[in-house]
């Protein structure tokens, strides 16, 4: 009898989540001991295999299979009926991860998703079993989840792969500190005693964080209490518009409101932009009206996932540099190798 994807896992599948810490967690911080893993900057992915076929969902539930049909034929030859696998989908140019490669697949026509699997062809790699000759074994503990993921991955030849993971922090340290030139994000950290709760932020997130120096040519909120710096950088000879800062604390709101001042000269930006300016994954496509000030230089720190010519996430804001110019600052080193 050939095996299927348990009905508890039908999709869509609801997936365990990673809350953000700032440091890595000592080895015996999370039940069972500390497991390290890389962040891979892709699409999270669930691909169940079932007797009918193989599909691919997202964290949020959105049906990928479609977008990359190497990844199905590999999963269905590969892995048998009756498994459910967390993973990411990822591609690779050159020697560095490409996530501006992975959002073409998903507005690209027929003819041209057909170009791109051929010419940039994605990667599955998984780090969980959920599901497993038809059995649910989400409230296994993780460890012995990974060794049966282990088994299960024995044979595998690319595009799928099994993610890395070890218990010394050392090592964890190491693939932070060198693996960032990649693309690769930081850490996922998890509990080898936890079972799998989906929708639940039981695993904790450690990212690479750079400093920068942007322009601030606009904020959200008062001129004197800023809420939100509008970050601006150099692209192809404009300042444009690449993000925008978490909420400011009320000493740092004091702080910027000092040196903010009124445009002494024609702004580059406009008075309202759309919410997808500032973040381009947004779903809210509402109007955001900003404060445009005379352009000023702040040091923020940015994560290390950048898309196209923006910062993927919000920024932190840090201090303002008001003894350089605007005009001296230039496009992070990151940014222009992405």
């Amino acid at each position: 009898m050939t095996e299927d994807v348990p009905p508890a896992l039908h999709p869509p599948v609801s997936l365990a989540l990673a809350k953000a810490v700032d440091s890595i967690p000592t080895e015996a911080a999370l039940p069972g001991g500390s497991l390290y893993e890389m962040k891979w900057d892709g699409y999270r992915a669930c691909a169940l295999v079932g007797s009918g076929g193989v599909s691919l969902y997202s964290r949020q539930g959105k049906d990928l299979s479609k977008y990359f049909p190497e990844l199905l034929e590999a999963l269905a030859a590969q892995v048998p009926p009756g498994c459910v696998l967390d993973g990411e989908a990822v591609i690779w140019t050159a020697d560095r991860l490409d996530f501006d490669a992975l959002q073409r697949r998903l507005v690209a026509s027929k003819a041209g998703l057909s170009a791109l699997v051929r010419g940039h062809p994605a990667s599955f790699v998984a780090f969980d079993l959920l599901a497993v000759a038809g059995h649910d074994i989400r409230d296994t503990p993780l460890e012995q989840r990974r060794e049966l993921l282990e088994q299960l991955s024995g044979g595998w030849v690319p595009p799928l792969n099994l993610s890395p993971i070890t218990r010394d922090r050392a090592q964890a340290f190491r693939w932070f500190e060198e693996l960032h030139h990649a693309g690769l994000e930081g850490l996922v950290v998890k509990g080898a005693g936890q079972t799998y709760q989906g929708g639940v932020r039981q695993w904790w997130k450690v990212k690479r964080r750079e400093s920068a120096d942007v322009v601030c040519a606009a904020v959200i909120g008062p001129i004197d209490r800023p809420q939100y710096i509008v970050a601006g950088l150099p692209v192809e000879g404009r300042l444009r518009i690449v993000g925008r800062s978490t909420a400011l604390t009320s000493k740092a709101a004091r702080e910027l409101a000092a040196y903010l001042h009124t445009p002494q000269s024609p702004h580059p930006w406009p008075e309202v932009i759309t919410e997808t300016m500032l973040n381009r994954f947004s779903k809210d496509k509402g109007p955001v009206a900003l404060t445009l000030v005379e352009p000023l230089v702040v040091e923020i720190s940015a994560d290390a996932a950048w898309t196209g010519n923006t910062f993927r996430h919000a920024v932190r804001y840090l201090r303002p540099r008001p003894e350089l110019s605007p005009g001296d600052v230039v496009l992070p080193d990151q940014l222009q190798s992405g």
